[in-house]
């Protein structure tokens, strides 16, 4: 299940909530979808803090393979961040 999979869930429970109140399965999904979406969040904020780490010790291909990570998880590299 992708980050974006979690946000149409978010969505779509957002839009139901405003026609009626969710019910306990509803109420759980947006429980997991927020925790799923912090977790996913929390590593790639980790990730970013990984590349400047790299980028301070001139370590470039630990950079690299950090940013090709980070672009896995549909994140922007730090330099374009900026932009």
């Amino acid at each position: 299940m992708g980050i974006t999979t979690i946000h149409e869930r978010l969505a779509e429970l957002w839009t139901v909530r405003s026609a009626r109140e969710w019910t306990d399965e509803e109420r759980i999904d947006v429980e997991h979808c927020l925790a799923v979406n912090a977790a996913h969040f929390r590593r790639l904020a980790h990730l970013y803090n990984l590349s400047l780490l790299a980028s301070m010790t001139g370590d470039t291909e630990w950079q690299h393979d950090i940013c090709a990570e980070i672009e896995k998880m549909g994140g922007k590299p730090p330099a374009s961040r900026m932009l």
